[in-house]
């Protein structure tokens, strides 16, 4: 038995120096250096990292991505070689657009064989290896991706990738290490110090204090934002800036997390579009993208971006129109400013008229709400808002929702009533990723209820059984939600948009459109998965309630919602 510290262990030390909490892989044969190390760690009782084998690449990158999601720290995903990078790939490239930090490693073979006393196998000379490395199959869509070639630089190279990865703009970033460096003897250096927490940088504190006074003076400033509450301080220090001056929030159609309450006054759904022509300043609080088309801005609006990665280098084109720009720490700025309008004291009769008609039309709005909700529920087949009105009347109200929803989307976005930070997050990127995205989110937040929000094309996407079979594994229990309208809808309407009276149209001939799907309330019984297929909208919500129990016992519920095509 060797007596020496090899790569193994400076990967792992590294993992601890980082603050990781999970190793989320799908393994390869080159990690046996890893494995020996966490099995050291195991007999030492060495607090460090917990290894997760997650059963397919994607769901080791989704599962990431929500745990970090959730939680703000980054986590590692440890893949095999250059196939597992490509099977993980759609999860890495979402990290990538979401700018969730994420440290990616696999490794390769140098030697093939030809070197005396060592034998990596034939599968990397006859069929693993990439030329040129790896690295190469994800330089487009990583902060940073490289080499280690050597155990000497191998412990700081992994600190530095992982401290890279966490920096403004955060984001994935990938190591290749190969089998002959992670055998290589490690001496360990002393001392070893944890890494430093990554402190984000700062809006300068006179831009923040300019863009309160162009605030207070302003008659119809409006906030639109996506991703405010990333970090769930700023839940509350956004809704004291909109309560301060009476600023009414649009949450957009490409929200990806819980941002404002949605039944408060202010609240006003996720239309631009009553605030167009009125607005005088436009506050775009992290969004990628909050108009469209790009070059149809808010035409006598001043608008002030507000976020930690402004002008996305990911985004092949970008048309924010802003006018002054805060770039640095979103809380910071968010909580800067309130403090600053504050401090000014407002109280006008124009604020107090504002309000009252902000409260006014977000009342008309939930009038409409739930008129529409009520004539959905009594519709056959189970009509959408049906189903998505009957999620906050059956599950608790701290539940959060993991949305994958395509067609439905905008039915998600105005009928879910998620309650509180935390309670929303929505799948980015290429489909099939919802159910890894849920597990990780649940792996952060075991105490609370997860709920998978997909669209039956969107689920046949996912890495199902693995996904099922892991939840089981690790009790992690999960509802699945499956908007089951039997089509790829969504290629349906692209298909008649752009030929709305051709061939296909005429004699109802839909390529794209067929999906034939299974019974999916059954796809769960290997893993002891509760099921249920629901076609009666009255059957909606004791269904959810008898899947929330399901989760309680620690199985997975997943419920097929048959819904109006």
């Amino acid at each position: 038995m060797k007596n020496y510290l090899d790569g193994g262990d400076a990967i792992l030390q590294a993992f601890r120096n980082l603050g990781v909490d999970y190793i989320m892989s799908s393994p390869g044969s080159e990690w046996g250096s890893v494995w020996e190390a966490l099995a050291r760690q195991t007999v030492d009782k060495t607090p460090g990292p917990e290894y997760l084998s997650c059963w397919h690449e994607t769901l080791a990158a989704d599962m990431a991505i929500g745990y970090t999601m959730a939680t703000g720290r980054m986590q590692v995903v440890m893949l095999h070689a250059g196939v597992g990078l490509l099977q993980g790939s759609v999860g890495i490239h979402a990290a990538h657009i979401q700018n969730i930090p994420m440290l990616v490693m696999s490794g390769e073979a140098l030697t093939y064989g030809e070197r005396d006393g060592f034998d990596p196998g034939q599968q990397w000379y006859q069929n693993l290896s990439v030329v040129g490395g790896p690295q190469r199959l994800v330089e487009p869509y990583v902060k940073f991706s490289g080499q280690v070639p050597s155990a000497d630089t191998l412990y700081e190279s992994v600190v530095r990738a992982g401290q890279m990865s966490q920096r403004t703009p955060m984001g994935p970033v990938y190591l290749n290490v190969p089998i002959e460096t992670m055998l290589q003897e490690w001496k360990k250096p002393a001392p070893l110090a944890l890494a430093p927490a990554p402190i984000a940088p700062r809006a300068p504190l006179a831009e923040i204090e300019r863009v309160a006074e162009h605030l207070l003076a302003a008659k119809n400033p409006v906030i639109t934002t996506e991703a405010a509450a990333r970090q769930p301080a700023a839940y509350a220090t956004l809704l004291a800036l909109a309560e301060a001056l009476a600023i009414p929030v649009v949450e957009t159609p490409s929200s990806i997390f819980s941002n404002f309450p949605k039944d408060h006054e202010l609240h006003q759904g996720p239309s631009f579009k009553p605030f167009f022509e009125t607005a005088d300043l436009v506050l775009v609080i992290r969004s990628r993208a909050p108009w469209y088309p790009p070059s149809r801005r808010p035409p006598n609006a001043h608008i002030v971006l507000i976020d930690d990665n402004p002008f996305r280098h990911h985004m092949v084109y970008q048309n924010l129109h802003a006018d002054t720009v805060l770039e640095g720490d979103v809380a910071f700025t968010i909580e800067t400013l309130a403090a600053a309008v504050g401090a000014a004291r407002p109280a006008s009769a124009a604020i107090e008229e504002r309000r009252a008609r902000h409260a006014a039309a977000h009342r008309k709005n939930d009038a409409d709400r739930l008129a529409a909700v009520a004539a959905a529920r009594t519709k056959t087949p189970i009509h959408p808002i049906a189903l998505t009105a009957a999620l906050a009347e059956a599950l608790p109200g701290n539940t959060a929702y993991v949305d994958e929803t395509v067609t439905h989307r905008g039915v998600v976005e105005a009928h879910l009533r998620n309650k509180g930070p935390q309670s929303f997050f929505k799948v980015r990127g290429g489909l099939g990723q919802g159910l890894g995205h849920a597990i990780g989110v649940k792996l952060a937040l075991r105490d609370r209820p997860v709920v998978s929000l997909i669209g039956d094309g969107s689920f046949l996407y996912n890495p199902v059984t693995q996904s099922l079979g892991y939840a089981q594994r690790a009790g992690l229990p999960i509802i699945i939600v499956i908007y089951n309208n039997n089509q790829y809808r969504a290629m349906r309407d692209n298909h008649e948009d752009y030929y709305p009276d051709g061939v296909a149209h005429q004699h109802d001939l839909w390529y794209g459109a067929p999906i034939g799907g299974p019974d999916y309330a059954t796809l769960g019984e290997p893993f002891g998965c509760w099921g249920r297929r629901v076609e009666d909208p009255a059957a909606l919500v004791p269904a959810l309630r008898d899947a929330h129990r399901a989760t309680l016992d620690g199985r997975t519920a997943i419920l097929n919602v048959v819904i109006d095509p």
